[in-house]
């Protein structure tokens, strides 16, 4: 089943069936950024996920280029405060340190996704579920772009000192992940799936 969307003055063809199957988490990237005109098509394709009441809760910090070190700074002292990583100090766990830094600010992009908590327990499960629906189809849609992403959602994204690190009250929103973000530099191989006939219960009576 092939579709055509229109964004701007471009035509996209997707093959939607394709980017569903086709689709992997990428763990390493290219150097090269991704134009910022296609993020923003890619994460306006996210925004038709379903939403309760059409509230439309996602929202979005991207991070790039010298930006990075924003986000990696606050990564790497959350680790430190729940006792994931020692302190520079300590020769191995700089050498650590060292290491991930490096890493993280290779990828081109990080997009961390977050939005308001709901008091009622109904209400946030159903933000939730739609930032999670925004967040898969803004990855099939990059997909179809040739982008990659992976949908990290490591335990500091629980640690309200990290989020006030970024910018944002920890107690009022919920950051439901950090998305890395760039060109494919390896693709994996089609895992499988168990097969559905496995999972699926049909109650006829």
């Amino acid at each position: 089943m092939v579709g055509k969307e229109k964004l701007g003055s471009e035509v996209i063809v997707i093959d939607i069936l394709t980017a569903i199957k086709a689709r992997r988490s990428i763990h390493r990237f290219k150097k090269d950024e991704v134009d910022t005109d296609i993020l923003q098509q890619i994460f306006t394709y996210g925004s038709y996920a379903p939403t309760h009441y059409m509230k439309e809760p996602w929202n979005i910090k991207l991070y790039q280029r010298e930006g990075k070190r924003q986000l990696v700074d606050a990564i790497i002292a959350s680790y430190q405060r729940i006792g994931m990583l020692g302190s520079a100090a300590d020769a191995k766990a700089a050498k650590t340190i060292a290491s991930m830094r490096q890493f993280l600010m290779t990828i081109p992009h990080h997009a961390l996704i977050y939005f308001e908590k709901e008091s009622d327990m109904v209400r946030y499960e159903e933000e939730y579920a739609s930032v999670c629906a925004f967040i898969q189809n803004a990855q099939l849609a990059a997909w179809e772009f040739g982008i990659g992403m992976l949908w990290t959602i490591a335990p500091y994204i629980h640690d309200k000192a990290l989020a006030a690190d970024l910018g944002l009250d920890g107690e009022a929103m919920k950051i439901a992940a950090v998305m890395q973000i760039g060109y494919p530099e390896k693709i994996p191989h089609d895992k499988g799936r168990t097969p559905i006939s496995e999972k699926l219960e049909i109650i006829s009576e």
